[in-house]
């Protein structure tokens, strides 16, 4: 349903908000290795998730990203997949077609309008303060 770029951004802030307890700056390379996504791609990811405020980031030796506690509060995963993918997964066709619409309905064109509203009403009520906490989170973290 998301995109590879969606998919890894998503597990990255996850992990970011995940460390955040800790108030520690985390590093590319383990950011990479815990969300196992390539590295060049994951900083990719992250300077567009840095430009776009959901993530913070310091240069340096002792530098690296974190989540503030504001955006740990205010951020929700719509927020996320909003920077990277836009409306798409809330506007496009279940199976991809370009010329799928109210009109011109593909087979899945009505089932997939509650999917859609479902999962947005989700993304819009999950917050990167509610994920930080979840122990089921921080244990398949700490178990990869």
């Amino acid at each position: 349903m998301f995109s590879k770029t969606c998919e890894y951004g998503l597990r990255a802030v996850i992990y970011i908000a995940q460390q955040a307890k800790t108030n520690e700056k985390i590093g590319i390379t383990a950011i990479a290795d815990a969300i196992d996504s390539p590295q060049a791609f994951t900083a990719k990811i992250l300077q567009q998730l840095t430009k776009n405020n959901i993530v913070q980031s310091i240069k340096g030796p002792f530098g690296g990203f974190y989540i503030d506690e504001q955006n740990l509060q205010n951020i929700s995963l719509n927020n996320i997949v909003q920077v990277l993918e836009g409306n798409r997964i809330y506007t496009g066709c279940g199976l991809g077609l370009h010329q799928c619409n109210a009109e011109k309905p593909c087979p899945l064109h009505f089932k997939f309008i509650e999917i859609r509203e479902n999962l947005k009403k989700m993304l819009e009520n999950t917050t990167l303060l509610e994920l930080s906490s979840d122990k089921s989170i921080t244990d398949y973290y700490l178990k990869n």
